[in-house]
């Protein structure tokens, strides 16, 4: 190897100055200097590309600063400090970079890398996507073995979800059974929100009726709406700081059946997790908008109310996968949408499913609005109409 001597000297004088470096001249100097000593200098230019790499707002640009941080990660020395954090983060740029450029079969490829170091997450997700729900369960089986006793809501709700998606709604269940369970620990102890506990007991439900086990679901409906006439008489115990993300992650699991079948010819969200959707994925998602609302207006004009209620609930689903997660305006935003699906709902003759279907979904919503006592009479009427039926 040559080694550029002015290049070194150059670099030397610029970390030595009494100036301050922009971010892109201490990456130019640490590139010549980590040819020249990399145990010193390989960390710090992974450090400093990574550094551009999140001011950039260029696709391409992304993507070569991810390549090349990823390529200074992995020659870090093995046993060097926090080689495999800096590893980590580079390559979670990198598979961000590729799959915001559609570029998803290199994008896997890094992903697997990540899940060789032990971060299998971001795998899961975009096996997920493919409709490889069964691999992407498996995943997340082998990360609930390493993690031990507790786990989040986030990782119990996504490894039910891809069990579900992998035809397995029993398996699914009994994994979402121990979410309720500690769910209900924690609200005894205060440790958590019983707006939770009711978005989740509602989930439970939609479950088990899918499954066909209308007694549990049953069951469950009316532990929640147990739950929820405790809210409205007594309000939350403790106040707790935004939560709209747990509201927002079930509602959007809730539409999944509705949506094309995932492949990896059409790449669908990992339904169940609020994160890591890939950036092709997500736009894609958003860009069905306006043919929903076109369906949506074609619908009304030939009165075929049934079919518009389903297009409208996509059309939800999609504005709380966007939005559902910011609090600022958040009952003005949404109270449209959940009171046209319980109007146009209610002009279906004969279809209490659908009406019960459309205020649960708002009763949800008010939850999340922390609107308690309108949210229970909803459910209530609910309840009442799935007993009905």
């Amino acid at each position: 190897m040559t080694i550029d001597h002015d290049a070194v000297l150059s670099a030397r004088v610029l970390l030595l100055g009494s100036g301050r470096p922009s971010r892109a001249e201490l990456a130019g100097a640490y590139r010549v200097l980590a040819e020249v000593n990399p145990k010193v200098y390989m960390p710090k230019l992974v450090d400093a590309v990574l550094g551009l790499y999140y001011e950039s707002r260029d696709p391409k640009v992304d993507l070569a600063l991810a390549e090349e941080a990823s390529w200074a990660a992995r020659r870090m020395e093995a046993g060097a400090p926090n080689r495999a954090e800096r590893l980590r983060r580079a390559l979670n740029a990198h598979q961000t970079a590729l799959f915001a450029l559609g570029r998803r079969a290199e994008g896997r490829v890094v992903c697997e890398e990540l899940a060789e170091g032990g971060d299998s997450d971001r795998l899961a997700s975009v096996l997920a996507e493919e409709g490889r729900f069964r691999e992407a369960a498996e995943l997340d089986e082998k990360a609930a073995r390493n993690a031990g006793q507790e786990q989040s809501f986030w990782t119990m709700v996504r490894r039910a979800a891809n069990l579900e998606g992998a035809g397995l709604p029993d398996a699914a269940s009994a994994v979402f059974r121990e979410l309720l369970d500690e769910t209900r620990q924690k609200t005894a102890e205060q440790r958590t929100s019983l707006s939770i506990l009711t978005w989740e007991l509602v989930h439970f439900s939609r479950m088990r009726d899918a499954a066909g086990d209308g007694a549990s679901g049953t069951a469950a409906r009316r532990e929640a709406l147990s739950v929820l006439e405790e809210l409205a008489t007594m309000g939350e115990p403790k106040n707790w700081s935004c939560i709209l993300s747990w509201w927002s992650t079930l509602f959007v699991l809730s539409g999944r059946a509705a949506e094309p079948a995932a492949s990896p010819a059409c790449p669908m969200p990992p339904f169940g997790t609020e994160l890591g959707w890939s950036g092709d994925v997500r736009d894609g998602f958003q860009a069905m908008l306006p043919d929903l609302e076109a369906e949506a207006v074609r619908l009304r004009e030939a009165d075929r109310l049934p079919e518009l209620a389903d297009v409208q609930r996509r059309i939800i689903v999609r504005a709380a996968a966007r939005d559902g997660g910011r609090p600022y305006l958040f009952k003005e935003r949404f109270t449209p949408y959940f009171d046209e699906g319980v109007t146009l709902a209610r002009r279906l003759p004969d279809n209490s499913a659908r009406l019960a279907r459309a205020l649960t979904d708002r009763s949800m919503f008010l939850v999340a609005a922390r609107t308690f006592e309108p949210a229970y009479a909803d459910l209530s009427e609910a309840v009442t109409l799935l007993q009905d039926r």
